[in-house]
């Protein structure tokens, strides 16, 4: 005999939210305060800075490009990068 599965109700559900966003939360605190003037010696780009060119493959609703997109495409523009968490994966 298989077991039963029951939803959790309104309280549960949240209950469960609480504890979603309170873990958010701590692990933000966690990472730490901002990045100040010491992230030259650690290697990491400090506010302000510019960034150091690289190409990465480019892709579009419609598939992958051909060539890859390189940071210096764009040089002189606003630049956003959109990192989608299992985009196109079976996860």
């Amino acid at each position: 005999m298989l077991p039963t599965m029951t939803l959790p109700n309104a309280q549960e559900m949240d209950q469960m939210r609480y504890a979603i966003c309170a873990a958010i939360v701590a692990g933000a605190f966690a990472m730490g305060s901002p990045v100040d003037a010491g992230a030259q010696e650690s290697g990491l780009l400090a506010v302000g800075e510019m960034a150091p060119d690289f190409a990465l493959p480019g892709a579009t609703r419609f598939g992958v490009l051909d060539e890859p997109v390189t940071l210096s495409d764009y040089s002189g523009e606003t630049v956003v990068l959109a990192f989608f968490f299992r985009v196109r994966t079976r996860g």
